[in-house]
């Protein structure tokens, strides 16, 4: 471990902060320009190790690794002058002649963990608020997803200032020693289990944590009565649920609320768009990431071997162990009680869960865990407004899934158990920040009424002292005094 250490470096991370290096927002502008050509210059190197690692097909490897990373990057760099400015601050007229302004300052060192499902967006995209908030960094890619991860510690140092932004690969030995470290922020991504240790770790040393988490994100869907629309609709969850990795995302379509009457019309949907996406046979299924590995394959599989779920089956539910590959499978009404309506699935496996009124979706969500997301299909405006104001979740997205995750002007995160702080966008800068209150006050004007020995005008003159602007608290004072 103490090679480990040595490897680390923590002393010439917090040297490069110490100089000041990191404030300037030339260091901050090259590093984010280093982010943009590690990604162009290395694409092929990219697509292949997630092939490799999750069997992603290169065109969703871009839309949600690289594709991400360089919109959040290019809408950084465009912003972070505006971002770093001190903003001045009101003062109440009771401290004339002052002023105030807020200064954003780097919080330090930052620790990242970096989740296998998506390796590339979860190491670079918090790295992007990271650095543009003036810190310097230590990535911890997952073990789960090593070629990656071996592909992050061979090119950042070639890339990114060595001195302020490190990788340390290996697996949870490695993570127990980084947390025992004493860091100023970490930033998580992983599962509830894993994160209650991290914050376990993190209150030894009152170091701010940011938990990006899961949950079982639902999907409504009202009975859309056009065509098109519902068409629509089928194409957006298959999306949302077997487009997202195959289900491995924390904001992947867990399962879907419908009223019993329209549950067999979006069933045939769902099979007839799960068939052109992806295939029907088994052996050469196209578009479809693997499961990333056999542990996570078997859990997957225990979840549809319970005779009771396994007969709520309604497509697919065929497995290829060899390749670790298991074909989209649609569920109608599986046991509530069932461990795959209790637990994340995180994975490819549908439940969609029948009610009599879709306004009965509201109060089956409130009986659950704080989701991370809430989907929607519906042209209602009243449910629209019933699904906002009456959940709590991360956020909410009507008539689509997942893409709210590529909106940098949205904060994403998650709420309870599905996480909490926020980041992308200017909400990645805030999240790797502190705001810092400066106060600049004149000697000129002092008001006695501040200070003792305590008289009676002065308490008057307290009590009223900030309903007044300037000049009428000037007066009121001398009104008092007199």
């Amino acid at each position: 471990m103490d090679q480990v250490g040595m490897s680390i470096n923590l002393s010439e991370l917090r040297q490069s902060l110490s100089s000041g290096r990191t404030r300037d927002a030339a260091w901050r502008k090259s590093q984010l320009q280093a982010i943009l050509r590690l990604l162009n210059e290395n694409e092929d190197r990219i697509f292949q190790a997630l092939q490799r690692d999750l069997g992603k097909h290169p065109i969703e490897a871009y839309r949600d690794e690289i594709g991400i990373v360089k919109k959040a990057a290019t809408h950084a760099l465009s912003c972070i002058d505006k971002w770093m400015a001190t903003k001045n601050s009101q003062l109440p007229w009771l401290f004339f002649p002052s002023r105030a302004e807020v200064l954003p300052e780097p919080l330090g060192i930052v620790l990242i963990f970096v989740s296998w499902n998506f390796p590339i967006t979860l190491a670079l995209d918090p790295l992007v608020g990271a650095v543009s908030a003036g810190n310097t960094v230590v990535i911890k890619p997952s073990e789960l997803a090593p070629e990656t991860s071996a592909f992050l510690a061979r090119t950042i140092p070639v890339y990114l200032d060595r001195k302020a932004i490190k990788v340390v690969e290996g697996g949870v030995d490695i993570a127990g020693y980084l947390l025992q470290q004493k860091w100023d922020k970490i930033f998580f991504t992983g599962s509830a289990r894993v994160a209650r240790i991290v914050m376990a770790a993190a209150l030894n040393h009152l170091t701010p944590v940011t938990l990006e988490l899961g949950g079982k994100c639902p999907t409504i869907v009202d009975s859309l009565s056009a065509p098109l629309d519902l068409k629509v609709a089928a194409k957006r969850i298959a999306a949302g649920k077997w487009g997202a990795c195959n289900g491995q995302a924390c904001i992947a379509v867990d399962y879907i609320l419908v009223e019993h009457k329209f549950s067999s019309t979006l069933v045939e949907l769902l099979k007839k768009t799960v068939k052109r996406f992806y295939g029907e046979n088994l052996k050469s299924l196209k578009n479809l990431s693997k499961i990333v590995n056999k542990h996570h394959f078997n859990r997957l599989c225990n979840l549809i071997e319970d005779p009771a779920v396994a007969s709520s089956i309604v497509y697919g539910g065929k497995v290829d162990e060899e390749n670790l590959i298991i074909e989209p499978t649609i569920l109608l009404d599986p046991p509530l009680d069932a461990e795959i309506m209790l637990e994340e699935i995180f994975g490819p496996l549908l439940p969609i869960i029948t009610l009599d009124k879709i306004k009965d979706s509201i109060e089956f969500i409130n009986s659950r865990p704080k989701p991370l997301a809430v989907y929607a299909f519906t042209k209602d405006d009243s449910l629209k407004k019933q699904i906002v104001t009456e959940t709590s979740s991360g956020s909410v997205t009507f008539n689509d899934t997942i893409i709210q995750f590529a909106c940098d002007g949205l904060p994403f995160g998650g709420v309870g158990q599905s996480g909490f702080g926020r980041y992308h966008g200017k909400y990645s800068f805030d999240a790797f920040s502190h705001e810092k209150a400066v106060l600049h006050r004149s000697f000129h004007l002092e008001l006695e009424a501040r200070h003792p020995p305590w008289k009676d005008f002065k308490m008057k003159f307290l009590r009223l002292a900030y309903m007044y602007d300037y000049w009428g608290l000037i007066l009121l004072y001398m009104g008092l005094k007199r």
